[in-house]
């Protein structure tokens, strides 16, 4: 495996930890203004899958033109800049979610859209774009989805028990927000100024 593929597999397990971490924190966000019911949880558990969905198809769209490691990288980017009004505007966000809405059922619904929408569909597109880029043969295909939808779902895995057990504990929400932005950033500048053989090919 070369250091092209392992970037890919990097920023792929990178970006299904981040999605479910941003998850998690969501409800601990929603919590002071709607509370920890189901129906909190189900409606940020209902604005991520379509989120992801939405972001499935835009991925796969974006695939078919040029695509390359830089370009992935650069969607990974703009996931994490998408990510900066959970942390740094959601106290004004929510308060004004909570003085328009009385049912907390539809004001957490509302809120996860205005919070989790954005970041998350372009989250969403990272999984499709990355297969596009290791299928070298058409017979290759179900095996490169394979490996990227175990990589993402293992960093997924990783996201919630690191985040849930640990991580809560150790730091307050600002800082988790900043230092996953953070990591992702990093992460995709490496994707960036990385220049392989195949991602020059894919050009």
């Amino acid at each position: 495996m070369n250091l092209y593929t392992v970037l890919i597999y990097l920023l792929t397990g990178w970006s299904g930890y981040y999605v479910m971490a941003v998850e998690l924190l969501g409800g601990r966000v929603l919590a002071p203004y709607f509370g920890s019911g189901i129906y909190v949880w189900g409606a940020i558990i209902t604005m991520f899958m379509l989120s992801l969905s939405i972001g499935y198809l835009i991925g796969g769209h974006l695939s078919t033109r040029q695509p390359n490691l830089r370009k992935l990288s650069i969607i990974l980017g703009l996931a994490s800049l998408a990510t900066i009004p959970c942390s740094y505007s959601s106290i004004r966000i929510l308060d004004s979610v909570f003085g328009l809405v009385s049912d907390p059922r539809y004001g957490a619904l509302l809120a996860s859209l205005l919070l989790f929408f954005v970041p998350i569909t372009i989250s969403g597109a990272i999984s499709p774009y990355a297969i596009r880029l290791l299928v070298d043969q058409p017979g290759s295909s179900g095996r490169v989805a394979g490996k990227i939808f175990f990589v993402s779902t293992f960093g997924s895995t990783i996201g919630t028990l690191l985040t849930s057990f640990y991580l809560v504990l150790l730091f307050e929400l600002d800082q988790l927000f900043f230092g996953m932005m953070s990591i992702s950033l990093l992460i995709a500048a490496l994707c960036f100024f990385f220049k392989g053989e195949q991602d020059g090919q894919n050009q």
